[in-house]
């Protein structure tokens, strides 16, 4: 049997209708269930439901022996695991943006930015040869150049509404993100067979 860690919510919902789509799952989990785990009738998959920050290190520490995860995420985080599919789901990208006056270059001192992305953010700065302040935020991070808290933000946009209704404009995407089925490295080698049948299946 396979393990495969899902991050909880839509893309979670749309991995599992193309699971079955491709005959790995014969049945979808119940719409609306608390349960953590889902196991395939054929007893082939198991599937763990985690939050999307979780899931490379479920399968980093081979709790699972795959998941899928959105490139932002993994990019962040380093993980050393292998990513062998673009699943092509739950495009977005990872982008600079602030108040339409904003000028990036204008500051003599420390750009402050707010972000869920610390280590992309500064990679990002850094590559502009531009010093930066990094908020950490968690959630409603156009709320921060609104109240002062910072210059300018780097968040996951997919419409770019949220930003607009907030007065803000987006200057510049950093990364474009798409969901990834990542692999433990011991469990590529392992299961290899099985690992091998489900990225053939998703890449087909």
């Amino acid at each position: 049997m396979l393990t495969l860690a899902l991050p909880k919510g839509r893309l979670a919902e749309e991995t599992a209708v193309l699971l079955l789509s491709k005959g790995w799952l014969s049945s979808l989990p119940s719409e609306g269930s608390k349960e953590l785990t889902f196991v395939s009738e054929d007893k082939r998959l198991r599937l763990l439901f985690v939050r999307s920050q979780d899931v490379c290190t479920y399968v980093e520490e081979a709790a699972a022996d795959a998941g899928i995860v959105g490139w932002d995420i993994l990019r962040e985080g380093g993980f050393d695991l292998i990513a062998p599919v673009d699943l092509k789901l739950g495009a977005c990208r990872l982008s600079l943006a602030s108040f339409p006056d904003f000028d990036l270059f204008a500051k003599r001192s420390k750009v402050r930015v707010a972000t869920k992305y610390p280590n992309l953010t500064r990679e990002y700065f850094f590559s502009k040869g531009i010093s930066c302040e990094i908020i950490k935020l968690y959630g409603s991070i156009e709320l921060a150049p609104i109240v002062g808290l910072s210059d300018c933000i780097v968040d996951l946009v997919s419409t770019g509404g949220t930003l607009k209704a907030n007065g803000l404009k987006e200057f510049e995407s950093i990364l474009y993100s798409t969901a990834r089925l990542v692999c433990n490295r011991s469990a590529f080698y392992h299961k290899h067979t099985e690992l091998r049948s489900l990225i053939e299946s998703l890449e087909n």
